[in-house]
């Protein structure tokens, strides 16, 4: 496609089709999306044994969403690092190194709240 044409540009429907694909190539290929789907699924499970209300399942369905939006843009990068230079250069390097930090971030965030939301359900606070 050349940008700024709309020659050769995929149809609405088609793009979701190209998203819905690399979903399926990061799950397929990627070790990390794995467990972060698997402790979505794990925590919609004890969510759902615990009753909680309304408020806590945006809270849940929000970290759950942006952990894999995280996870899903850190493993875009690395691919674009690695198309871009095949040597170990410590600005590579970096770039991955931050990008990971960033998932890290955002899952110690996303805990500290699955933490509070079922600590609340469970009547250990108000």
């Amino acid at each position: 496609m050349i940008p700024g044409s709309k020659r050769d540009h995929p149809s609405f429907v088609r793009s979701f089709g190209y998203a819905i694909e690399g979903f399926v190539t990061a799950v397929k290929t990627e070790r990390n999306i794995k467990v972060m789907l698997a402790i979505g699924v794990a925590a919609v499970v004890v969510g759902l044994v615990l009753k909680v209300d309304l408020l806590s399942w945006c809270l849940i369905a929000l970290c759950f969403g942006l952990v894999i939006f995280a996870e899903l843009v850190n493993t875009a990068m690395e691919a674009i690092v690695d198309l871009a230079t095949q040597e170990l250069h410590p600005l590579a390097k970096r770039a991955k190194d931050i990008a990971a930090a960033s998932v890290y971030t955002l899952s110690i965030t996303a805990a500290i709240v699955g933490v509070i939301v079922f600590a609340r359900a469970l009547g250990f606070i108000a």
